[in-house]
């Protein structure tokens, strides 16, 4: 379908300024959690952050990997990968160098452990990798994934299997030992709404990432039923001036902010726009689709662009 783009002048400063000063990040050693350890590394470098590292032992995972067994050699089984985890969180912060950071080792259900950290820690931020298998008709993320998304008031930073950044961080990859250089550049920001009840205050933190790293800000709101606007155009006009309202007033942009409108299936036209513009991050205001009476994107939506995204994609909730 057709797109509608208008653009504003930028208007004066505005006061919040994004920020982080205590980071989760979320491992289980495996490469889906190594893809976000490079955002997690350059975050923390940026803001002066303390990264919080956090593995989590639970008795599921250890089933599964011996098969099975009694309760007396449990004890013994969560000795041995609590020290195979330490070892492992020994090796990962060793690469730190100046990030001020801590470990965490749980034992037992994943988010009740991670839950008592971001309580503890007064954490701001959590960084998790996902994947995006398809099965039965519904992509997965993969479990702590999920777990964090639909119960962390706090936002969540997810890098899924398509992130295309690291080209952005070419230290990680020319030096495959190294972390990601203290500049995180993000020039692209794609900020998703439906007009939420806080979609305004979850745009001033789309403004204020734009500000803070001098990148250019798209707002943009899909139109999945359009059946009918042929013969009733107000909509489409109404929709476009709640996307330009959604920017502050004395927003200080270092580009003119861009607002558009699309037509079909959210999803779809959120990374649609999000490839075209080269996006570096997305940003969305989301909840599980079992909160009764949430305005904000449907969780299916949320759930289909992190896991399909061409760049990390962060989620507020209300």
């Amino acid at each position: 379908m057709a797109l509608i783009e208008l653009c504003e002048p930028a208007q004066p400063k505005a006061a919040a300024r994004f920020g982080v000063k205590n980071l989760l990040y979320a491992t289980d050693f495996s490469a889906t959690s190594e893809a976000a350890l490079p955002y997690a590394t350059a975050i923390c470098r940026r803001f002066g952050a303390t990264l919080h590292v956090v593995h989590i032992i639970s008795d599921a995972a250890l089933i599964m990997m011996t098969g099975g067994v009694d309760y007396v050699s449990m004890g013994t089984l969560y000795d041995d990968a609590n020290i195979e985890a330490t070892k492992k969180l020994e090796q990962l912060t060793a690469r730190f160098a100046d990030i001020t950071h801590k470990t965490h080792i749980g034992h037992g259900a994943v988010w009740a452990n991670l839950a008592d950290v971001i309580e503890t820690n007064a954490i701001d931020l959590i960084i998790v990798g996902t994947h995006g298998r398809t099965g039965l008709g519904k992509l997965l993320l993969g479990s702590v994934a999920e777990d964090i998304l639909r119960h962390a008031s706090c936002p969540v930073l997810t890098v899924g299997p398509k992130v295309a950044g690291h080209d952005k961080l070419p230290d990680y990859v020319n030096h495959k030992r190294d972390l990601a250089p203290s500049e995180l550049d993000l020039r692209q920001i794609l900020f998703a709404t439906n007009f939420a009840q806080n979609a305004a205050s979850i745009a001033q933190t789309a403004v204020s990432l734009a500000e803070e790293f001098e990148a250019q800000l798209t707002v943009m709101h899909v139109i999945e039923d359009y059946a009918q606007l042929g013969s009733r155009p107000d909509p489409i006009d109404q929709r476009v001036r709640r996307i330009k309202d959604l920017i502050p007033k004395n927003a200080a942009l270092q580009y003119p902010p861009a607002s558009v409108l699309e037509f079909g299936a959210a999803s779809d036209r959120i990374l649609k726009v999000a490839a075209d513009r080269e996006a570096d991050l997305i940003i969305l205001g989301a909840r599980p689709a079992a909160e009764a009476g949430s305005s904000h994107l449907p969780w299916s939506t949320a759930h289909a662009v992190i896991a399909q995204a061409p760049c990390p994609v962060l989620t507020l909730r209300g």
